[in-house]
């Protein structure tokens, strides 16, 4: 019993490293790709017009419209969990902190390499954090919670999404370019990749008949209908 406990304690452990470990390492990741100047992913535009707009740093920018986000899932009755609400602050706090020590860069020939950088740690960052099933990000779940309540397909609700938040964070001033198109490339395979390399084993015992009654993390198809409420440990994988 004593052992089976112990493996308990080191399976949440190692769940718990790995989320702090993937979402700070999110939050740098988004910063070296703010440094590079050659485009953001798609929230980021946003944050960045956000920031251009307020004087406010793209950290803060990101942790508020992360809560805002958050705040959504109310009358979507979407269920948060400890995964959701550190990514509303983690990340923010990330990039400000890689902002800080990390100055712009002058030419393509260190640019394009972090902007490269930037994406594959940010996949790293993905896999870390969502294999280890802390809960969906806020945006994650506003997607699921739309696909719910619309019955529109996963990918026609996060493509909605990410259109109106390019758009509108372009209009307000951030960056588009050559980094946005690779890391909607890139992303999602990335992801895949990471999710795999970082999955937990399920801790055996008692606890494994636990876990078992825990949701999958894997993605429901592209195209797939309406998906159930993600409970607290569940996380989408970027499509």
């Amino acid at each position: 019993m004593a052992r089976t406990t112990g493996r308990s304690t080191t399976h949440l452990t190692r769940r718990l490293v790995q989320l702090y470990v993937g979402l700070t390492l999110y939050g740098a990741s988004s910063a070296l790709l703010v440094r590079a100047e050659l485009g953001l992913e798609p929230w980021g535009v946003l944050h960045q017009g956000l920031a251009e707009l307020t004087g406010i740093s793209i950290g803060v920018v990101s942790i508020i419209i992360g809560a805002v986000v958050l705040l959504l899932w109310i009358p979507l009755r979407q269920r948060p969990g400890l995964g959701t609400v550190s990514n509303v602050f983690v990340v923010g706090l990330a990039m400000d902190g890689t902002l800080a020590v990390v100055d712009d860069l002058d030419g393509l020939g260190f640019r394009v390499p972090v902007m490269v950088l930037g994406i594959v740690l940010n996949g790293v960052a993905t896999g870390l954090y969502i294999a280890a099933r802390f809960g969906p990000g806020p945006r994650d779940g506003l997607m699921t919670g739309l696909n719910r309540v619309t019955g529109r397909s996963i990918r026609l609700v996060r493509t909605a999404i990410e259109v109106a938040v390019v758009v509108t964070g372009f209009l307000l001033g951030g960056s588009l370019g050559a980094g946005t198109v690779l890391y909607a490339l890139a992303i999602g395979p990335l992801a895949q990749f990471f999710l795999r390399i970082f999955a937990l084993p399920e801790p055996a015992g008692p606890a494994a008949v636990a876990a078992a009654d825990e949701p999958s993390t894997s993605a429901p198809p592209a195209g797939s209908g309406p998906v159930a409420d993600p409970a607290s440990g569940q996380a989408i994988l970027p499509q």
